[in-house]
């Protein structure tokens, strides 16, 4: 592996502290060819991740399974500027987050205001009403917002980045990871891919999802392994397999939309990243 010294790919969450035994449906993290390690709150994660990015004197790529982006024209609506990255800085300001509680639903329903109609997000895990934020997705209209990304129309089964609670409430993941890739991309100067141009940056950040490599995660999942676990394992180990001129194809994405609204690196690409063991 000569394009990155260090693979490390991490399972986020939208969710408070999950206590100290390691559950599924937390936060997980892997360096390729090491044991995942699980982090039961985000400011761990986030402490975990700086110094694993410290710890490297070369060059490391870290995936991060939600999106990096909204819908093409969110970013506008919302900052002023058609720019995803100028959205990673609005979310770093806005978002309050503890171990225990965060605003999440709250800054959902602020973000909807910005819109006609209702919407885009919704869903409300809480049992006071977010003023709003509807509780379920078919209350929005007139909103004018996609309700997919390029990328997630194209990967079959990936959720929407507008619902907020429930399964597959990417939307929570999202708005609380957005900060922590604006901290990291400000303290190493990483490359925000597909965003920004990759080749010279020491840290580079991408979106990742494990769905792309699902039958791998099936084979290699060992008896009493949490899924989660399972999945960042084997998807760096995949990236970190990854051959020079593969690896550097799938950054090189050439999808008109990935500057605007993200991509998910190796989507299009699945035959390679997923090869067979």
């Amino acid at each position: 592996m000569s394009l990155f010294d260090k693979v490390i790919v991490v399972d986020w969450s939208g969710g408070n502290d999950r206590g100290a035994s390691p559950k599924k449906d937390a936060i997980w993290a892997c360096v390729a060819g090491e044991i995942p390690v699980y982090l039961r709150n985000r400011a761990l994660a986030e402490d975990w991740i700086v110094t694993q990015i410290a710890a490297c004197q070369g060059r490391v790529l870290i995936g991060f399974d939600f999106p990096f982006g909204y819908p093409e024209g969110f970013a506008e609506v919302v900052t002023g500027q058609a720019d995803a990255l100028a959205l990673w800085t609005w979310f770093e300001a806005r978002v309050e987050d503890s171990p225990k509680a965060n605003n999440r639903f709250d800054l959902a329903g602020e973000l909807n205001r910005h819109f006609a109609g209702v919407g885009p997000f919704w869903g409300n895990a809480l049992a006071r009403e977010i003023v709003d934020l509807p509780r379920k997705g078919r209350s929005r209209y007139g909103h004018g917002m996609r309700e997919k990304r390029a990328a997630e129309a194209q990967a079959k089964g990936a959720f929407a980045c507008w619902q907020m609670s429930g399964a597959g409430s990417v939307g929570g993941q999202t708005m609380m990871g957005l900060p922590v890739l604006a901290r990291l991309r400000a303290r190493f100067e990483a490359a925000a891919w597909p965003f920004e141009p990759w080749r010279e940056a020491r840290v580079v950040l991408a979106e990742v999802w494990p769905s792309l490599i699902a039958q791998s995660v099936v084979r290699q999942q060992v008896e009493g392994e949490i899924k989660d676990a399972a999945q960042v394992r084997v998807l760096a180990g995949k990236i970190a397999g990854l051959s020079d001129t593969v690896l550097a194809a799938m950054l090189d994405v050439t999808e008109p939309r990935a500057l605007t609204e993200g991509w998910i690196l190796g989507l299009g690409r699945e035959a390679d990243l997923d090869c067979r063991e």
